[in-house]
């Protein structure tokens, strides 16, 4: 039941998404696997709370902080409480959780949360909008993204280029 539910699924995903699994499948190993959606999850999750944060505070999102008892949380508190879970599954030995897709993303999730507001717990001060190298902060954490998913899995992503390019020059549709 199970070969066959994966064999439909695999017909109506589209082919340009099944040719970049199938190349992950030839270049990345477990490990890789795992650092690449580490890297990816850690970027996306940075990304994400600049702009959320940005959006708070300039007024163009429709909601505040998170607090309790009138208390201001800051997104590292989640990251702590993430990567302290994820310690947990760890010193538990669970041989399921290893490698598995959704621990590598929560530890790049955690770790973005706290990377973000590294200046506060460094100084103990909230300097989070301060001027002073937020933009280096910013652009270095980004960069650091891409480069690690890139360099994590170089070999798998110069596949992706060469059946995106084909794939492109084909017409090969890339969404269903």
């Amino acid at each position: 039941m199970r070969l066959a539910t994966a064999g439909r699924r695999d017909r109506t995903r589209p082919l340009l998404v099944r040719r970049w699994r199938q190349a992950a499948e030839r270049h990345l190993t477990p490990l890789q696997r795992s650092l690449l959606i580490t890297w990816i999850s850690f970027g996306v999750t940075f990304g994400t709370v600049r702009v959320i944060t940005h959006g708070i505070r300039g007024g163009w999102l429709p909601w505040g902080n998170i607090s309790a008892g009138g208390e201001h949380l800051h997104h590292y508190n989640f990251g702590i409480a993430t990567l302290a879970g994820l310690g947990l599954i760890a010193v538990r030995g669970d041989e399921r959780a290893i490698g598995h897709p959704v621990v590598a993303a929560a530890y790049g999730c955690g770790t973005a949360l706290i990377c973000d507001e590294f200046a506060l717990l460094l100084d103990l001060q909230d300097v989070y909008w301060a001027s002073e190298g937020r933009i280096s902060v910013d652009v270095s954490f980004g960069v650091l993204s891409v480069l690690g998913a890139y360099l994590t899995a170089r070999p798998f992503w110069h596949e992706v280029g060469r059946i995106t390019r084909t794939a492109a020059a084909s017409g090969v549709r890339a969404v269903a």
